[in-house]
Order: structure tokens, then sequence, then C-alpha cells
């Protein structure tokens, strides 16, 4: 799916000639600010709150919109410095596993 979705967004900027646009500065400063939209949906929740936003019809199309808006931006940060987000997320996971081994039955997870 990665693939798929990267070759798309690719089209969709190379047709509208935004390449020259989408350094990797640039990239980066816009996943960012779409983040922080993120953010704006919960700002203000209580903790009760916040896991019921999504539950509501508005607030999960919200939410829906500004996790696109992020993967579209993530997905085309990766694609721009060669970098295979697929390859990157499982070495990841692997370091994290290592890292972060799993806790003792019944005890403390930290």
């Amino acid at each position: 799916m990665i693939p798929t979705l990267t070759a798309r967004l690719r089209a969709f900027a190379a047709a509208r000639d935004w390449e020259q646009f989408h350094t990797p500065k640039n990239l980066a400063m816009a996943l960012i600010v779409e983040a922080a939209e993120l953010v704006e949906q919960y700002q203000w929740l209580r903790p009760e709150q916040s896991a019921e936003h999504a539950a509501t019809d508005e607030g999960r199309a919200a939410v829906a919109d500004e996790l696109a808006d992020i993967a579209i931006y993530l997905l085309r940060l990766a694609d721009v410095t060669g970098i295979d987000l697929e390859e990157a997320i499982l070495a990841k996971i692997e370091r994290n596993e290592h890292r972060f081994p799993p806790a003792p039955e019944g005890g403390d997870p930290s």
C-alpha cells in the first residue's frame, strides 16, 4: 500500500508542479503543522472527552482528515529523501523490541 500511495502522491505533486516546494525542510515543517492541527482536535478536552471525540461522526471525520494530512506529508518526505518508510518502520520496531522487552507477567510495565 505504501508504494501505491507514494506513487499517487508523487504524480499529484508533479501534475501541479509542486516538486519545487516539496523539499525536505518544507515537508517536515508541513508535517509538524498538520500534527499541530491534530493536537488542536483534542485541545482543552478532559481525558474522557478526548477518548470520546473520535466516536462522534464530526470528531471522527476531523481526526481522519488530520491523520490523512500527516500521512501524506510523511509519505512525501520519505519519498523525497529516498527513505523506504516500511523498511524504516520495521527496523525501528525491531530496535524498540530489544530496547523495551515485554514486562514480566503481572509486573509493572515501566
